[in-house]
C-alpha cells in the first residue's frame, strides 16, 4: 500500500519536477558550464567553435571597470536600504499593531505598493524627482522640487542629464525603501499579532518604559521574523535591476552617463545581446557567490541573536 501511494505521489509530482528540470535546474547547471569555457560566445559555439576549460571569463568580469562600478552600487544600494527599509517597517508594523479600529485599512494603503508594478513606480518616481529645463530656462520641476522649493531651497537635479550619481542614488534607495516596506511590514506584523500579550501585560505591572518593552521585549520576540526580512531583503538587493530601469529607462542612469547606476543583474543582460554568454555566466556566479556569502553570515548571526 505504501509503495502504491509513493508511486502516486511522484506521479502527481512530475509535471512539476520536469518543469523544474527544465526551467530551473538545467540553466543553472549550463551556467556554471558556460561560465568555465574561456571566452564562450552564443554565436560561435554555432559555427562549431570550441572553447577551452578554464577562469578567463571571470578574470575578464572582475578586471572589467564597469563591472567594478556595478559591484559598487549594488553594494551600496543593499547596505542602505536594508536597514533603513526594516527599521521602518518594524516601526510602523509596531504602529500598526496598536491602532485597532483603522488597522485593515491601513495595512491595505502600506501593501498597495507591492502589488502595483515596479517599472510604472519607476516612472513615477522619475517624474516626482525630474528637473526639466533647456539651458538656463527651466521649464517644469517634479514635485519634490516644488516641495523644497517652498523651504527656499534651489532645485536639485536629481534624475536629468548632468545630474550627479549621488542624486541619482538617493532617488533609486528612496524608491527601493519604499517598494519594500509593504511586505516587511506584512511580515513584521504578523509577527507582532503572535507575540503574547503577557509579556506586555507584566510589563505595564512592572511600569516598564515603552521604549525598553520595544528592545527588551518586542525585538527578541519578532527576531525571527527579522531575521528573514533581513535576509531575503539582502537576497532582493543584490538582484536589483527594474527600479534603475523604471526610473533612468534603458540607459540605467541619466542621459550620456553610460549607465552610472547600473547593477551586477543589469551587467548580465548587457552581455546578452553580445551573445557574451560566458562573462554573463561568470558575472551570474559571482553574484551567487557574494549572496551565498551574506546569507551564510546572517544564518550565523541568526543563530546567536535570534530568540525562536
Amino acid at each position: 500500500m505504501d509503495n502504491k501511494n509513493n508511486l502516486k505521489a511522484w506521479l502527481y509530482l512530475s509535471p512539476a519536477l520536469i518543469l523544474l528540470l527544465i526551467f530551473s535546474f538545467y540553466p543553472l547547471i549550463n551556467t556554471f558550464r558556460m561560465a568555465f569555457l574561456n571566452g564562450y560566445n552564443g554565436l560561435a559555439i554555432v559555427g562549431g567553435e570550441h572553447f577551452d576549460i578554464g577562469i578567463e571569463n571571470f578574470k575578464t568580469v572582475i578586471t572589467n571597470v564597469d563591472f567594478k562600478l556595478y559591484l559598487k552600487n549594488t553594494i551600496l544600494l543593499c547596505v542602505i536600504t536594508v536597514p533603513i527599509s526594516t527599521t521602518l517597517a518594524l516601526l510602523i508594523a509596531v504602529a500598526l499593531n496598536s491602532i485597532k479600529p483603522l488597522q485593515r485599512i491601513f495595512q491595505t494603503i502600506f501593501f498597495l505598493p507591492y502589488v502595483t508594478n515596479s517599472i510604472a513606480i519607476g516612472m513615477v518616481f522619475n517624474a516626482m524627482f525630474t528637473q526639466v529645463g533647456v539651458g538656463d530656462l527651466i521649464q517644469t520641476y517634479g514635485i519634490i522640487n516644488n516641495i523644497i522649493g517652498i523651504f527656499g531651497i534651489e532645485p536639485i537635479n536629481f534624475v536629468n542629464n548632468g545630474s550627479t550619481w549621488g542624486a541619482n542614488m538617493f532617488v533609486v534607495c528612496t524608491y527601493i525603501v519604499w517598494h519594500a516596506l509593504p511586505f516587511k511590514i506584512l511580515v513584521l506584523l504578523g509577527g507582532l499579532q503572535n507575540v503574547n500579550k503577557q509579556y506586555y501585560d507584566a510589563a505595564k505591572i512592572d511600569s516598564t518604559p515603552k521604549i525598553r518593552t520595544f528592545f527588551r521585549i518586542t525585538i527578541p520576540l519578532v527576531s525571527p521574523m527579522l531575521a528573514y526580512v533581513i535576509i531575503t531583503s539582502f537576497i532582493g538587493g543584490f538582484k536589483e535591476y527594474s527600479s534603475i530601469v523604471g526610473i533612468f529607462g534603458e540607459t540605467m542612469g541619466p542621459a550620456g552617463s553610460s549607465g552610472s547606476m547600473n547593477t551586477i543583474v543589469g551587467y548580465v543582460y548587457n552581455m546578452l545581446p553580445k551573445s557574451n554568454l560566458g562573462n554573463a555566466s561568470a558575472a551570474s556566479l559571482i553574484l551567487f557567490g557574494i549572496i551565498l556569502i551574506v546569507t551564510a553570515i546572517n544564518g550565523y548571526v541568526s543563530k546567536k541573536k535570534v530568540h525562536y
